[in-house]
């Protein structure tokens, strides 16, 4: 009578091929891409079996099956109150976060699989269907991905309320001799500031910058400590800061992700938790949203 063996937790190159009924260099491969769980110890790759056999349900089934919805890429105020509230809605089901990083550093973490989604902005609304997908074919997997609509947002500079008394413009702003926060490259926020202050012939370098912050809640907050006088933002993060803003116009916030995830469970809960009314009165309290396109792809290259 033949014995049954039993698996092994922990599986090598070989035994994972085996149990997966790959060839050994289509292992390899799936581990370079990033796309299949293992880790290097004493210079031998070993596979998980229980995180192998998530990977291999998320994989079969389109996402569906998965328990955790992770995003990063641009900062948001709105997004920041959402993502709690969905998180404490699936309690310990599943894994909500959101990494506020920058545009660009969240699209290379969403072509190394490290999240499920990133949240981009890079320019003016109107521009959007354009900008958008120009920024995203610039990365290999793009014909993978998609692009859904979170909302629409108010652009323009947060300041502290002293100097927008005495300075009513932009061309005033950049003539003053004012402390200035930059973004970091990579930044949509940061490109935004660069436009516009190429539409007055000047560069950011012109400005007095007295420091680099690394999100848009950052930027305000030294603002609000009295450490600077302006920085490129939201009226939402003007708003949380009770400081003062000036608007240049509206922009499109957007999720870049997989089509896989676009189906998933949790994005689809994400979704209408932006479009609850708890969060459009939230969105009202903040000033500078508009959500009336929320879901909506607007992008596809499939």
């Amino acid at each position: 009578m033949a014995i049954a063996v039993e698996t092994p937790r922990f599986l090598s190159v070989k035994q994972v091929a085996e149990y997966l009924n790959l060839h050994e260099k289509k292992v390899y491969a799936l581990v370079s891409e990033g796309k299949i769980p293992g880790t290097k110890v004493t210079g031998k790759w070993l596979f998980p079996r229980e995180l192998v056999d998530k990977w291999l349900l998320e994989s079969s089934h389109g996402g569906l099956l998965s328990d955790r919805l992770v995003l990063a890429g641009s900062d948001d105020a709105l997004l920041h109150r959402v993502i709690p509230r969905l998180a404490d809605q699936m309690r310990s089901r599943a894994l909500v976060s959101f990494t506020p990083i920058v545009t660009r550093l969240g699209l290379e973490l969403l072509q190394a699989h490290r999240v499920d989604a990133c949240c981009v902005h890079w320019g003016p609304a109107e521009e959007s269907q354009m900008r958008h997908p120009a920024l995203i074919r610039s990365f290999p997997q793009h014909r993978q991905w998609v692009i859904i609509r979170a909302f629409r947002r108010e652009q323009g500079l947060i300041l502290n309320r002293s100097v927008a008394e005495r300075h009513s413009s932009l061309e005033q702003l950049l003539h003053a001799d004012l402390r200035w926060v930059m973004r970091q490259q990579g930044s949509g926020t940061q490109r935004f500031l660069r436009e516009h202050l190429g539409y007055h012939g000047s560069e950011p370098c012109s400005l007095k910058s007295v420091a680099v912050a690394h999100s848009e809640r950052e930027s305000a907050s030294l603002i609000a400590m009295g450490d600077a006088d302006a920085t490129a933002g939201t009226r939402s993060a003007a708003r949380e800061f009770d400081l003062a803003f000036l608007s240049t116009g509206w922009e499109a916030f957007d999720f870049v992700l997989n089509r896989s995830i676009y189906f998933r469970t949790l994005f689809r809960e994400l979704l209408s938790q932006i479009q609850s009314g708890e969060s459009r009165r939230e969105a009202d309290r903040l000033q500078g949203y508009d959500l009336a396109q929320c879901g909506s792809m607007v992008w596809s290259e499939g």
